[in-house]
């Protein structure tokens, strides 16, 4: 009797804990990411959602079913948070399709290619379920830096745009702007060359690194210096967050505009030279893509910038990484790429997509010249820093950073602070220091350029 009592208290309890799971998945949270490149709808909720998905291309629409929930004040909320300047999507419905199935409808601006994906939980995020929704029509790194230079009603139709926007800054010098550091930079910027020859596109063959060595029989060149950076972090992986609730992914995409506007301003030994962020908003990037699009625009050199954090707030100063074909120059350089490498997870990498897969493999051919650039670059970068803020490592430190692996730009790693560390913090904040600091990069760069002039690029023959 005794048995049997027990055994009935026992179905019982199995009971109760079959219950909460019959009522399916707790809805969390809500977020959109808009952004020319892709806009970001995450569904965060405490288990794992089961989706399908349609996508209607007349009107452009998205129509997702997702089991096991019901729609509660959560998911309502996605309704309110569509961005008018969303350059994607034009808004959402969301409706009790079944009583255990939510019916979202995206309707959207423009053509897309939807990546519907869902996300193990890591960092502070419980399960995602991300629609990624990329324009049909790719947006170009390239067309995107000319876009920035020339008007839209004097864009040619040229299969080199790169060689325009060369002959354009040719004939037309680019005039100092009211950004521009207010400190000398350096002689060189002072003293540009004459220029003899025209200007020449950018034609198959060595990529566009540093290069001691240049063939006789290549002419020379009105030669437009571009220059990738790279705010660290951004959308869904915030990167660190000091003790006084700053981001770090804010705080570096700030520094990047500042540094922009100053080699937009500056040319070297007669070059002009030019910018590039890899993003230029809040959104998720991911380390693979960075890359490639330093490449895909012809970069002459790759800056990422991050802010450090550690697991205490005494660490201070600044440090510039190069990539390592070998092992990592310290431990501590180690555990900063094998941090600053989870990015893609935190982020939210469809890591089913063929494209990730692809360029991960193309990226992992790092050679001793590109390394070379890179530390000589570093070198010239902590010699700046140095001079406006603290350093934490004198030296530039190596390792295994997947972000640095473009085989053919010399790239570096800056970690300009530790926002761990509350007086760091409140310096990052402070407008004086990030010019300050902005100031000192450009010098650093400046001072590369001068000693280590790039390559020349050669007309294109067919």
């Amino acid at each position: 009797m005794k048995r049997r009592t027990f055994l009935e208290t026992g179905a019982v309890v199995l009971t109760l804990g079959v219950s909460p799971l019959a009522r399916g998945a707790n809805i969390i949270t809500v977020r959109i990411w808009p952004a020319p490149e892709y806009s970001r709808v995450t569904i965060e909720s405490d288990s794992a959602l089961s989706t399908t998905h349609t996508f209607v291309a007349n009107p452009p629409r998205l129509a997702v079913d997702i089991t096991g929930v019901t729609l509660n004040p959560a998911l309502k909320e996605l309704v309110a948070k569509v961005q008018p300047g969303d350059p994607n999507i034009a808004g959402i419905r969301a409706g009790q399709f079944t009583p255990t199935v939510v019916r979202l409808v995206i309707d959207l601006k423009q053509a897309i290619r939807p990546q519907v994906f869902t996300l193990a939980p890591v960092a502070a995020y419980q399960h995602r379920l991300v629609f990624d929704l990329y324009p049909a029509q790719a947006i170009d790194p390239l067309d995107a830096l000319i876009a920035q230079h020339i008007p839209p009603k004097s864009q040619p139709a040229s299969s080199d745009p790169l060689g325009e926007l060369m002959a354009q800054h040719s004939s037309k010098p680019t005039p100092k702007k009211a950004s521009a550091p207010t400190a000398p930079l350096s002689p060189a910027s002072s003293t540009p060359a004459a220029k003899t020859t025209p200007p020449v596109s950018p034609g198959p063959g060595p990529g566009p690194g540093t290069n001691t060595s240049q063939n006789p029989t290549t002419p020379t060149t009105d030669r437009l210096i571009i220059i990738a950076l790279d705010p660290g972090h951004g959308g869904e992986d915030p990167g660190a967050v000091g003790p006084g609730g700053t981001h770090e992914k804010n705080v570096v995409l700030k520094l990047a505009h500042l540094l922009r506007d100053r080699i937009n301003a500056a040319e070297v030994k007669g070059m002009t030279m030019r910018a590039y962020l890899t993003r230029d908003g809040d959104f998720f990037v991911p380390l693979h893509v960075r890359v490639q699009k330093a490449r895909r625009v012809k970069a002459d050199l790759f800056m990422s910038l991050h802010a450090d954090a550690f697991f205490t707030p005494q660490p201070q100063g600044a440090s510039v990484f190069a990539l390592s074909q070998g092992g990592a120059s310290s431990s501590a350089a180690r555990w900063m790429a094998a941090k600053e490498n989870k990015a893609d997870l935190i982020g939210g990498l469809n890591v089913k997509a063929k494209d990730a897969v692809v360029q991960s493999a193309l990226l992992d051919m790092s050679t001793t010249a590109q390394i070379t650039d890179s530390l000589k670059l570093g070198g010239s970068l902590l010699g700046e820093i140095g001079r406006v803020g603290k350093l934490h490592k004198s030296r530039v430190e190596q390792a295994s950073f997947a972000v640095l692996k473009a085989p053919d730009i010399p790239s570096v790693l800056v970690e300009a602070a530790f926002i761990s560390n509350p007086k760091e913090e409140a310096k990052l904040n402070s407008e004086e220091y990030q010019n300050q600091l902005a100031d000192a990069l450009m010098r650093g760069i400046l001072a590369y350029f001068s000693k280590n002039p790039p390559l020349s690029r050669s007309r294109k023959t067919g």
